[in-house]
């Protein structure tokens, strides 16, 4: 489990249900539900379809890559085409059924994208489609970054998206998106050309950065406005790439901080990205690994020297393709059972303060936590990025503030005892507590810092993401909305 742990830092875990009770879906009955999936299967067309129980698609539909973000469905419906969406759109409407859309299932939270309602599967908008005249990249909402990759691979383009395999493009883009182009390019939702949104309502609209509310709220919004079901995204030439994963021992934790403060301070090229995690684990302690990303064939020299210089375990850093530097970054599926939860702290500078503080939380909750579960483990991963990031894109819901960069800072437990759920939730809160302090002693001008969507707890308040753009995005959501049908599946709510 460790690599897979290790690598899989930088964009999205699982999350359990468990002993969590979140009220952020409508309850409804089985009856009543049951009476809604037999309502959309006779309503769709025949590109789509509902499936039940022992059904493998129902199995495929309903499975996120934790068994702690999944729920057993009454039943799963895979679209097959907008249209079709907005007729279940309206269903949904009028019998007021608690539901809840998949696209890649990388989703963290209890609830975001599972439901004991209806599961609303996007799989089959799985299309990449490169308008090498207009520059731009079509991807479907239920593809996963690495697909779309892998697909744009032989065109010699790429675009802005997730940083590991499994993560989906639905969900990564509606959150914010950063990525190994973040540097040069700003986020995901930077580089977005258009949206085919389904509104609540069953109509279905394309809307570009003409359409100002919606433009500014669906980047960054979530699933508060509708279903999305075509990105189209701005391409970007990609040619070879240089990067890996390397692996340290225990050893050398203070030597890869000392690497981390050195790279800030001394590496200005935007296209030099790093990340790094420090898992604890018993009985070895903390071990560091990084990811090391140059977009180019070979970085400059010196780049990345105070890394590579280091005794390493393992490391699988050359040159070679985009797609498949992304797929050399995760090596392992997750084990079977494995709970997981995410939290997060925005920060501006990994500082040697800021780090000896990480590395404390690290060793202090990573040994209470490994004591009362063997297999567990406390990761806390390192992002960096340039501090021009945010001047890539215009006003969006997300982030409120692109007056500075924030850095993500990710708090990523594992664990195989349920008993410890509220244990591990409380154990966040003062993890990401204690950090939060520890950037504001550094004197970071992070007191009311956006916490990153895809990252944020499930108990983080909509105003700590969103700031002061709250009170807009509210008007938008009651305009496009008026009757809160998003409002029955899960997510951060406004």
């Amino acid at each position: 489990m460790r690599i897979q742990a290790l690598t899989r830092y930088s964009v999205t875990l699982h999350v359990l249900f468990g002993t969590f009770v979140l009220g952020v879906q409508g309850q409804g009955n089985s009856s009543s539900i049951q009476a809604t999936c037999k309502s959309i299967a006779t309503t769709i067309s025949n590109a789509s379809e509902v499936f039940y129980p022992s059904s493998p698609q129902y199995t495929s539909d309903n499975l996120h890559a934790f068994v702690t973000s999944s729920e057993a469905s009454a039943c799963s419906v895979e679209p097959g085409s907008a249209k079709d969406v907005g007729a279940i759109l309206r269903i949904i409407s009028t019998t007021r059924t608690p539901f809840a859309v998949k696209g890649g299932g990388h989703a963290t939270n209890p609830g975001f994208s599972s439901t004991k309602g209806i599961e609303i599967s996007m799989t089959r908008f799985n299309q990449t489609s490169f308008n090498r005249t207009g520059g731009t990249v079509d991807v479907g909402p239920g593809l996963t970054w690495d697909q779309v990759y892998d697909e744009l691979d032989s065109v010699g383009v790429s675009v802005i998206g997730g940083r590991i395999p499994g993560v989906g493009v639905a969900g990564l883009t509606l959150g914010g998106g950063y990525s190994y182009k973040t540097s040069q390019f700003g986020l995901a939702l930077d580089n977005i050309e258009a949206y085919e949104l389904v509104f609540p309502n069953g109509t279905i609209a394309t809307i570009t950065s003409k359409d100002e509310d919606l433009w500014f709220a669906l980047r960054g919004g979530m699933n508060n406005f509708g279903i999305i079901t075509k990105f189209t995204l701005t391409a970007h030439q990609q040619g070879q790439v240089w990067g890996g994963v390397v692996l340290y021992s225990p050893d050398q934790v203070d030597a890869v901080k000392t690497a981390i403060v050195n790279f800030q301070e001394r590496v200005n090229d935007t296209k030099a990205v790093i990340g790094i995690s420090l898992a604890f684990e018993s009985p070895l302690g903390i071990s560091p690994s990084a990811i090391l990303f140059y977009d180019g064939p070979t970085p400059p020299e010196g780049t990345f020297d105070d890394f590579l210089a280091l005794q390493s375990v393992q490391s699988n850093v050359s040159s070679r393709s985009y797609a498949d530097f992304v797929h050399s970054t995760s090596s392992e599926s997750p084990d079977p059972g494995v709970r997981g939860l995410y939290s997060t702290v925005p920060v501006t500078n990994y500082s040697t303060a800021f780090m000896d503080a990480v590395i404390n939380q690290t060793s202090v909750w990573g040994e209470r936590l490994t004591s009362l579960d063997k297999n567990a483990l406390l990761a806390i991963g390192i992002e960096p990025f340039s501090h021009g990031m945010l001047t890539h894109g215009r006003p969006s819901a997300y982030p409120p503030n692109r007056s500075q960069a924030l850095f993500p800072t990710l708090i990523n437990p594992l664990w195989t005892n349920s008993s410890l759920d509220g244990f591990v939730v409380d154990m966040l809160h003062n993890i990401s507590g204690s950090l939060h302090a520890a950037a504001l002693a550094d004197k970071q001008n992070v007191s009311d810092a956006a916490a990153y969507i895809n990252y944020a707890l499930f108990d983080t308040p909509v105003e700590d993401m969103y700031g002061a753009n709250v009170p807009r995005l509210r008007a938008i959501k009651h305009t496009v909305d008026p009757n809160d049908v998003m409002g029955l599946a899960g997510g951060f709510k406004l």
